[in-house]
Formats: C-alpha cells, sequence, structure tokens
C-alpha cells in the first residue's frame, strides 16, 4: 500500500491534498483496496458547504456501496469529471487521476485533526 507523506489522512479513509485554503480529497488506497473494483461514483453535494464527518457522497463497488465523509469542513466545489466514465481511477490512481472532490473554505483547525502518513498507516494497522 502506498501513503504519500505530503497528504493528510483523515479516520474514515479519505486523504487530503491542501494548497491554500482550497484541497483535493480522495479515496486512500487502503480503503480502495478494501472496497474492491469501484464502478460508480455519486457525488451529489457540488456547492454545498458541509461539516467535517458528513456524508459528501458515495461510491459502488461490485459488492457494497460506501459513504464518503468529508474530512474536513468546506464547500464542494468539483468533482473530478473523468470519474463518470472511469470510476475505476480510484483504483488504479487512487492519489492521482483517482481523486473525488475539489473543496474549498478549509481551516487550519480541521487540518490539525487529521492524521499524517504515519498516523494513518498505524490506524490501518500496516
Amino acid at each position: 500500500m502506498n501513503y504519500p507523506a505530503e497528504l493528510l489522512y483523515s479516520s474514515e479513509h479519505e486523504w487530503v491534498r491542501v494548497s491554500g485554503t482550497s484541497a483535493i480529497v480522495g479515496i486512500s488506497d487502503f480503503a480502495q483496496g478494501e472496497l474492491g473494483d469501484i464502478v460508480f461514483v455519486d457525488i451529489p453535494t457540488v456547492g454545498k458547504t458541509l461539516q467535517a464527518g458528513d456524508v459528501f457522497g458515495s461510491v459502488e463497488a461490485v459488492k457494497t456501496v460506501s459513504d464518503l465523509f468529508m474530512p474536513v469542513t468546506g464547500t464542494i466545489q468539483a468533482i473530478n469529471p473523468d470519474l463518470e466514465s472511469a470510476p475505476e481511477l480510484i483504483n488504479t490512481d487512487a492519489y492521482g487521476k483517482g481523486w473525488v472532490v475539489q473543496i474549498t473554505g478549509i481551516s487550519e483547525a480541521d487540518l490539525a485533526q487529521l492524521m499524517s502518513a504515519d498516523a494513518y498507516q498505524t490506524h490501518v494497522g500496516v
């Protein structure tokens, strides 16, 4: 499994790549591995401001559907357009082309609640 050190991680297995007061959010390599082959991504929350811990969408794998949780409070500005035709990008490139949403309006206080790559690896038992 791969856990890039420049990312922050939530206990619900989302990752955050911060750029100023905006961020890209995706699903960790661990989570996509547990879910299996992802076949559909549903994000009905574009334009909405959600609190950390709120459900912002779901991913459907061959055998299960899993909610996606906001790792930090923010407004969802965009969905990865490539996931509509190629949701498997989450499986093949979880930290790159498989990103899920872009959010804005994040705070340092929320980011401080997330885990480093090392802490996340401990969290998942790696």
